[in-house]
């Protein structure tokens, strides 16, 4: 009788997965930075609020949830917390926060990603699937950043170099 072994492959590892996550983040600073200071504070179309709200928004998810997660604190959501008045202050905050996301998600365990956990006391999925939303929720924003760059005349950055 003949047996195969067979061993279960990642498709990728925690650190890739910071690594694609990193990539985005540099390529939405890269936007925030093309820019103009007036612009990315009040510029807007159809209502969609200005680049600035939408960069603030993307502060006050990434590093402050996986806090959350380490922390097991499911506290409310806010804007609040990250407010910055000017291009460069955001700019500064999000080299900050890259370091406050790579100091959290590298304490998450590998059993960790799989645990469901209440994300801001509103979303209640395995700790991968939160992660996964806070890049879906990048690139949506970016998008719409490139939207605005394009309208104010402003070549974006190319969506493929993220690093």
């Amino acid at each position: 009788m003949t047996t195969t072994a067979t061993a279960t492959k990642q498709f990728m590892t925690t650190e890739q997965l910071l690594k694609d996550w990193q990539g985005h983040r540099n390529l939405t600073r890269r936007v925030i930075d093309a820019f103009p200071e007036k612009e990315l504070f009040e510029f807007s179309i159809g209502g969609m609020r200005p680049f600035s709200k939408m960069a603030t928004e993307l502060l006050n998810i990434g590093g402050v949830a996986l806090k959350g997660i380490v922390d097991n604190n499911i506290e409310a959501y806010s804007e609040e917390g990250i407010n910055p008045k000017t291009k460069e202050e955001i700019l500064k905050k999000w080299d900050e926060e890259t370091e406050v996301i790579n100091h959290y998600f590298r304490q998450i365990t590998e059993e960790r990603f799989q645990e469901t956990f209440n994300l801001f006391g509103q979303y209640e999925f395995p700790v991968y699937e939160n992660i996964l939303y806070f890049i879906d929720n990048e690139i949506h924003h970016r998008a719409q950043g490139y939207v605005y760059l394009r309208a104010l005349g402003i070549e974006p950055p190319f969506f493929w170099e993220r690093f």
